[in-house]
């Protein structure tokens, strides 16, 4: 299936509190993100230190959990190819931003550190190798501008 792929997203804000945008406080960063078919929203804001609500996702969080689901969905599919028979996956990903004084700024790395659990010992080593080609399938790793680096783990179910 190669080709030209086009996905949709609406996004809503719903901030105003009876001021607009009359002054940086006078308004809030609460938002929600759709998508035709799907079956729920996403609550977002921007991050508590940006005035934000903590208790909805912000966009940086957002970008983490999509390199962090992109690079599982490729390594599924590239344990899959290779005989490798993966009984668990779960990943720590963390992300670093730098403002740059203007009021803006940029993601200077992610780390992901998926734990793979796999049905048998002999495939261990082969489970550990298969992260470098599954971040080169990875369509949001290939889309950003910093590193994305992986620590690994992989253990024997059971």
């Amino acid at each position: 299936m190669l080709g030209e792929h086009r996905y949709e997203v609406e996004l809503e804000w719903q901030g105003d509190r009876g001021e607009g945008t009359s002054s940086y406080r006078a308004y809030g960063r609460q938002h929600v993100v759709r998508a035709p078919g799907k079956l729920h929203e996403i609550a977002g804001s921007s991050d508590r230190v940006f005035h934000g609500d903590r208790d909805r996702w912000n966009p940086e969080e957002l970008l983490l959990s999509a390199l962090s689901q992109c690079h599982m969905l490729a390594y599924l599919h590239v344990a899959t190819n290779h005989g490798v028979v993966v009984r668990g996956y779960a990943d720590a990903a963390t992300g670093t931003m730098q403002e740059d004084g203007r009021g803006g700024g940029a993601f200077t790395e992610v780390t992901l550190r998926p734990v793979v659990t796999v049905a048998d010992a002999s495939m261990v080593a082969l489970a550990d190798s298969l992260h470098a080609e599954a971040a080169e399938k990875c369509f949001i790793a290939a889309s950003v501008a910093f590193p994305v680096h992986h620590e690994p783990t992989s253990v024997v179910a059971g």
